[in-house]
Order: C-alpha cells, then sequence, then structure tokens
C-alpha cells in the first residue's frame, strides 16, 4: 500500500511506542493513526530514525537461479538478515563518515542523524518482490557503497516514508501485526485509514 507523505503531519505531534522483536532489539515510532477493527485498535507507524535499507550487487543469473557468470549484467539484490551481521560493522564505519549511527533496530535497521540533502544521480527505482504479493517499484536514495568480502554493498533509504501497521495489546503496548493477519484484515485497514484521512 502506498502512502502520500504530504498526508503525515508533523511527527512531533505525535506519541511514540516502541516496536520490540523477538531478539529483543526495539524501534522507537511515531504513532501516526489509531484505528479501531472489530474491538481491536490498531495502529499506523513511521520509525522515529531514518530506516536503511542494504543491497549487494549480484550477477543476474546468480541472483535468479544460483549460476555465477562474470559476464552477467549486475542487479541489486536484497541482503538477508543473515548476513547483516557479518557486513553491520562495515556499514556502521561508513555512514558514520556521513554524521549517522546506524542501529539493529526491530524490523528494519535505522539511523539516527540528519539526512544528507540527495543529487538526482543519487535516486533510484527498485523492483521489490515480496512473497504473497505482487512485485511493487519503490524508490531509494542512496547514502553509501562499501566492500565486503569482495562484494559490492550498497547502503539506502526509502523515499517514501517507511510505515508498519501495529496493534494495541491488553497491557498497552504495540506488536507488529503479522503478513497473514494484516492479509487477512487488509480491506477493513484500509478503508478505516481512508476514512481518518478524509
Amino acid at each position: 500500500m502506498v502512502f502520500d507523505p504530504s498526508l503525515i503531519d508533523e511527527p512531533a505531534e505525535y506519541p511514540i511506542v516502541t516496536l520490540t522483536d523477538d531478539e529483543h532489539r526495539q524501534l522507537p515510532c511515531y504513532v501516526e493513526k489509531t484505528m479501531a477493527v472489530e474491538g481491536e485498535e490498531f495502529l499506523l507507524l513511521l520509525p522515529v530514525n531514518l530506516p536503511i535499507e542494504v543491497f549487494v550487487w549480484q550477477s543476474a543469473n546468480d541472483a535468479e537461479d544460483g549460476d555465477d557468470d562474470e559476464s552477467a549484467d549486475e542487479v541489486l539484490v536484497d541482503v538477508e538478515d543473515e548476513e547483516i551481521e557479518h557486513i553491520f560493522p562495515s556499514a556502521r564505519a561508513v555512514l558514520a563518515e556521513l554524521d549517522l549511527f546506524l542501529e539493529r533496530s526491530a524490523h528494519t535497521l535505522t539511523a539516527v542523524g540528519d539526512l544528507p540533502e540527495a543529487d538526482e544521480e543519487d535516486c533510484f527505482s527498485l523492483e521489490i518482490d515480496e512473497e504473497g504479493s505482487e512485485p511493487m517499484v519503490e524508490e531509494f536514495q542512496l547514502l553509501a557503497t562499501f566492500f565486503h568480502e569482495g562484494s559490492q554493498y550498497s547502503l539506502c533509504t526509502p523515499i517514501e516514508p517507511l510505515m508498519f501497521f501495529a496493534k494495541r495489546t491488553d497491557d498497552g503496548s504495540a506488536v507488529l501485526v503479522e503478513p497473514e493477519e494484516f492479509q487477512a484484515r487488509r480491506s477493513q485497514l484500509e478503508d478505516k485509514l481512508f476514512d481518518v484521512l478524509e
């Protein structure tokens, strides 16, 4: 679902909740909208800090079928969570040169600091394939590149706000809505969302 950034008010006006993942990592978020669906309170959240995506350059053949052909064109591929652990120190060092402090937060990497001004050549579009969903084209701002064990990595931030759906628990905290539940309630959540945005 695509959200229009112009509909997002100044985040300082909103309370903050913290999402926690299975590894006990945390992600502080502004509560942008609240919606009641079938007696439950759902929240539309915007991370407080800058979301960071990590991509690696791979040959097109290698990315598709594991065939390593050095003559093939290279494409950007999303880095798996397990690989993040190996490259995290290098990624943090590179972003530190931009006065950005990389954090291993829940559900997404984030960086604390001011976003560098973007040049047109630093922005690009990438088709993202998500399991169970149609491919989507997302726009990113390239922040930095670095090499690790012979591979080239790119550190980017999405141009459009990265939003999360969460729901309020009995103790007042918030938990991320799992993909299966989101798909089951998607039409209700989207209807409620557009109602509060009108």
